[in-house]
C-alpha cells in the first residue's frame, strides 16, 4: 500500500508539472480554440462577406485550430457598442465605426477629416500608415487586427444639391465629425449609425445623408434619395476598426498569431479594393434607377473645401491641448494623400 501510495503521488506530480510545462498539449486536447466575430453590417453586405471569408481564412490556415463564429448585422453587438464589447470581452473580435465612440479616439479623428479623398484603396493604405507610424494609445485597450476607411464621402439628398444655398438648412444624416462637416457646410446635423439611416430618409426624419456611394446599394439609400452631389474637394472618409480582445489575443499560441497578422495583411488590402467596388456598384445602381448625380463646378467644388478648412485648424488645436501630435499627423495625411 505504501509503494502503491508512493506511485500514486508521483503520477500526479508528473500530470501536473506537464500541464505547467505544457500548457499547449493542455489546451490541444480540449478541442479548437473558439472565437466569436460581431459585425455590424448586414449579412448580404459585401463588407460581411469580406468579413466572413476572414473567419475562413483563419480557420483554414491554423488547420481548424481556431474556429470563429460569425454574427453580422449587430446581432451580437449594436454598431455602437461593439468596441467597448471587446474590450470587456462580450464580442472576442469586432468590426464596427470609430466615429460611433466620439471622443475616445482623438487622434484617429484626423482620418475623418474632409481631406478629399479619392478612393477607398488611399483611404484604407492611409489609415493602416498612420496607425503604423504613431501607434495611438487610444487603441491600447485592444489587439488591432487591421483598420480601413471607406472611399469619399458625399451628400445624398432628396432633393438635388449643386451649391451651398441649396446646402442651407438642410437635415443631413452624420456622426462623428461629419456632423461637423454637415454644419460648416449649412446644413443641420442629425446624429443616426448606418443602420438606422434608410428609415430617417425614408420617413423624412432626415432630407439627406453623408457617406460613400456604396451606401447607395449596400444600405438601400439609393431607394429613399434623389440625388448625390460629388464635392471631391471637401470629401471625407471615415475609419473602421477590426480588433480582437486583448486578453484574448495574448491567449492564442504564437504560430496562431502569426497566422492572424499574415491574413490581417492580406484583408486589409482587399478591404480596401471592396470599398472601390462597391462604390462603383453604388455609383450604376442609382444611375440605372435615374438618380441625378451632380458634379460640382471647380469654382463651386472650391468654395465647399474653404468651408471646411477651419476643421483641421481646430483638429490640430484639440489634438495638442490633449497632448497628442495631431499637427504631426495632420501633415502625415496631407503629405500621403498629394503622392
Amino acid at each position: 500500500m505504501k509503494k502503491f501510495s508512493v506511485v500514486l503521488a508521483s503520477a500526479i506530480l508528473f500530470v501536473f508539472i506537464f500541464h505547467v510545462s505544457f500548457p499547449a498539449a493542455s489546451s490541444a486536447a480540449d478541442g479548437p480554440i473558439k472565437l466569436n466575430y460581431s459585425n455590424f453590417f448586414q449579412a448580404a453586405h459585401k463588407n460581411s462577406i469580406l468579413a466572413e471569408s476572414w473567419c475562413k481564412e483563419i480557420e483554414k490556415r491554423t488547420n481548424g485550430k481556431v474556429v470563429v463564429s460569425y454574427f453580422p448585422g449587430g446581432t451580437l453587438t449594436p454598431a455602437a457598442q461593439t468596441y467597448d464589447s471587446v474590450v470587456t470581452g462580450i464580442a472576442d473580435i469586432g468590426f464596427s465605426v470609430f466615429a460611433y465612440s466620439r471622443g475616445k479616439f482623438p487622434l484617429l479623428e484626423v482620418i475623418d477629416l474632409p481631406l478629399g479623398y479619392k478612393n477607398g484603396v488611399q483611404a484604407t493604405e492611409l489609415v493602416n500608415a498612420l496607425y503604423a507610424k504613431f501607434q495611438p494609445k487610444e487603441l491600447d485597450e485592444v489587439k488591432v487586427m487591421y483598420l480601413t476607411a471607406h472611399g469619399p464621402g458625399f451628400i445624398h439628398s432628396k432633393t438635388p444639391i449643386s451649391t451651398l444655398d441649396d446646402f442651407k438648412g438642410k437635415k443631413i444624416r452624420a456622426s462623428g465629425i461629419a456632423n461637423k462637416i454637415v454644419t460648416a457646410l449649412g446644413g443641420v446635423p442629425v446624429g443616426t449609425t448606418m443602420p438606422e439611416t434608410y428609415e430617417a430618409l425614408r420617413t423624412g426624419v432626415v432630407e439627406g445623408s453623408v457617406g460613400p456611394m456604396e451606401a447607395l446599394k449596400g444600405w438601400k439609400w439609393g431607394e429613399v434619395v434623389s440625388s448625390s452631389t460629388l464635392n471631391y474637394a471637401s470629401a471625407y472618409s471615415t475609419a473602421l476598426f477590426v480588433v480582437m480582445n486583448k486578453q484574448k489575443w495574448a491567449s492564442l499560441p504564437p504560430e496562431v498569431q502569426t497566422v492572424f497578422t499574415e491574413v490581417n495583411q492580406e484583408w486589409a488590402e482587399k478591404q480596401g479594393k471592396v470599398w472601390d467596388e462597391i462604390d462603383a456598384e453604388g455609383m450604376e445602381f442609382v444611375k440605372a434607377k435615374g438618380n441625378k448625380i451632380i458634379n460640382l463646378t471647380p469654382e463651386e467644388d472650391a468654395k465647399w473645401a474653404e468651408k471646411v478648412k477651419p476643421m483641421l485648424d481646430e483638429y490640430v488645436a484639440n489634438a495638442k491641448a490633449k497632448g497628442l501630435p495631431g499637427d504631426e499627423a495632420l501633415k502625415f495625411c496631407l503629405d500621403f494623400l498629394k503622392k
